[in-house]
């Protein structure tokens, strides 16, 4: 009985690889939806400017952030560059594990908060960084800070950063093209209205209905798929240092720190668009962006 509860990494990541897939086809879906109910409604000249204007600034903020990610939550965080002398655990763990892994070394920073948190950005591995809280490096034993920074450096080889990025873009693609619709609807008519085209206010109903709800269902789409990120990049932690119990250990202190209300006014400093770049939710009210800590430390304990 005791193997049959032993979970693998292999299977772990595996898993959530798949439902991650599955989760960006289901954006895909509603996007295409929404693209059909708006052509519906105003006609196929209409709906194809719409996708244009629509893809022409989301490739912009895509091509913006892609190359300015590190930059943009660096400094959005008042982070400052690590010290080799100063930081010198933080250096070495860091180090090892890309030697272990076989990893490029990516840019260590240090943010100035008493919560016990961390982050990692940018494109690819060669243009990497990973900021960790001062409460991280002050609270957490060496073995703990371990598997916090193999859980970041998991997140790098795994490319979650521009997987992330490219799901924010899809969601915001389709924010703009439902602002685009809705807005329009106050400066056109159809062509046909009136008792004797019920269909057409039919179909324009069903456009307003999707319109609406489109943007909020990929945002829930977007937490979920976060979640399913988190969980692999613990797996990854793991395959990683070998020792699920550091990162285990860390979230156990993470939870501690944040029922105490550890960084209760430092945290408001932190934007709510990062939120799902942190190991742990920095907010409480959004905690759909990460799963729950004592589901995480279940998996891990099992592994």
């Amino acid at each position: 009985m005791e193997k049959e509860s032993h979970l693998s990494f292999y299977d772990q990541i595996a898993r959530n690889k798949r439902s991650s897939f599955f989760l960006m086809v289901i954006i895909f879906i509603v996007f295409v939806a929404l693209g059909y109910a708006i052509s519906l409604v105003m006609g196929e000249g209409y709906f194809f400017i719409i996708m244009i204007v629509a893809i022409v600034f989301s490739l912009g903020y895509l091509l913006f952030s892609y190359y300015n990610s590190d930059k943009i939550a660096i400094k959005s965080v008042g982070a400052k560059k690590a010290s080799r002398s100063q930081h010198k655990v933080f250096y070495d763990s860091v180090e090892g594990l890309t030697l272990a892994s076989g990893m490029p070394m990516p840019r260590l920073y240090v943010m100035p908060s008493k919560q016990i948190n961390a982050f990692a950005s940018g494109r690819n591995p060669e243009n990497a960084v990973i900021c960790v809280t001062q409460g991280a490096l002050d609270k957490l034993d060496r073995r703990e800070l371990e598997g916090v920074l193999a859980h970041e450096l998991s997140h790098i080889a795994n490319y979650d950063i521009r997987y992330m990025t490219i799901a924010t873009v899809v969601v915001g693609m389709i924010a703009i093209v439902s602002e685009i619709f809705l807005r329009s609807l106050f400066f056109s008519s159809l062509s046909n209205g009136g008792d004797d085209n019920k269909s057409s206010w039919i179909f324009l109903l069903i456009g307003i209905v999707l319109a609406i709800l489109a943007p909020i269902v990929v945002k829930l789409v977007q937490f979920a798929i976060s979640r399913k990120r988190e969980y692999a990049a613990d797996s990854t932690a793991v395959k990683f240092t070998r020792y699920p119990k550091g990162l285990s250990g860390a979230l156990k202190k993470i939870k501690q720190d944040h029922e105490a209300g550890s960084g209760k006014t430092e945290k408001k400093q932190v934007s709510r668009a990062l939120a799902p770049l942190f190991i742990s939710n920095p907010f409480k009210g959004m905690a759909s962006t990460h799963p729950p800590i004592d589901k995480r430390i279940e998996i891990l304990e099992k592994m």
